[in-house]
């Protein structure tokens, strides 16, 4: 199989996963956002220990990377602007009921809020190039 379709293939079992556990229905966001609603939250959990679990397995069994050398997983910086950026992400996933991973689940799901949210993302993309043009500590 082509790599792209596999990509492909991924990224729809990967948006219908999204649907079917409701990480695309902006009531369950809003819920989980004040507390109402905490299945979203356990898929959440659940994701973050199966990725740590597998960057584990990862680490110990994992063949050289194509440069030859070992796979080496390494943190990045805290910025000066990576708090402001986050709550800026965290204001727009509480808003618009979506993060970049599910509104393309809502988009594919026929949600026209979706694309509004996804041209929002694309805008705010164009900002942040633009201005790390001109600051490139950014």
């Amino acid at each position: 199989m082509d790599k792209k379709l596999g990509f492909l293939a991924f990224g729809v079992l990967f948006g219908f996963a999204l649907s079917r556990v409701g990480a695309s229905e902006y009531d369950l966001i809003v819920g989980m956002f004040i507390g109402q609603d905490y299945t979203l939250v356990g898929v959440m959990v659940t994701a973050i220990i199966v990725g740590a679990l597998g960057m584990q397995v990862l680490k110990k069994f994992a063949q050289p990377v194509k440069s030859g050398e070992p796979l080496k997983v390494s943190y990045k910086e805290l910025k000066k602007w990576s708090i402001p950026g986050g709550l800026i992400f965290g204001f727009g996933w509480g808003i618009t009921g979506a993060c970049p991973g599910t509104v393309l689940a809502q988009i594919g799901e026929g949600k026209i809020f979706g694309l509004f949210t996804f041209a929002g993302m694309i805008f705010g993309t164009y900002i942040y190039a633009r201005l790390k043009e001109k600051q490139p500590d950014l």
